[in-house]
């Protein structure tokens, strides 16, 4: 297990979240667009990034690394309130911390968002992204939700 509460991994998640939004891409294509390579430059550099705000700094990101707009739109499919991208932030660096060591935080984070789980997480109309983290964790070791 990483440590908890890494700053640098709540930034870099809620980037992407941001990032998927204003592009309407999965989550795990952002992910999958980024490259290991980027996401590590980009954990590297969250202390530095979150200085400004969030979406400027996904602008940048998206012009410098030629990010491309597609059609996914989570956001505006949701019935119900939709989460800020700190919340969803959150829920994926937790999950991250919780099945990830410090030596593989960034192959970790590909995994998770390239998993089955980025599409039930990303499903605001349901309940799933605020289980608890315990849940969520132990869901996704085991490849389903877990039965009640």
């Amino acid at each position: 297990m990483c440590k908890k509460n890494n700053s640098s991994l709540f930034f870099v998640c809620s980037l992407i979240e941001q990032i998927g939004r204003t592009l309407h891409q999965k989550r795990g294509k952002v992910v999958s667009c980024l490259g290991i390579d980027r996401i590590r430059i980009l954990l590297k550099n969250a202390d530095i990034l979150h200085c400004e705000p969030i979406a400027k700094v996904a602008d940048d990101v998206v012009a410098e690394f030629g990010l491309q707009q597609d059609d996914y739109d989570n956001v505006g499919q949701s019935k119900y309130l939709i989460p800020d991208v700190w919340t969803i932030g959150k829920v994926y660096a937790r999950l991250i911390e919780d099945v990830s060591s410090d030596s593989n935080v960034a192959e970790t984070l590909v995994a998770v968002y390239e998993s089955w789980i980025d599409a039930r997480l990303s499903d605001y109309n349901s309940v799933f992204y605020f289980q608890p983290r315990e849940y969520i964790s132990e869901s996704y070791r085991s490849g389903a939700m877990l039965e009640d």
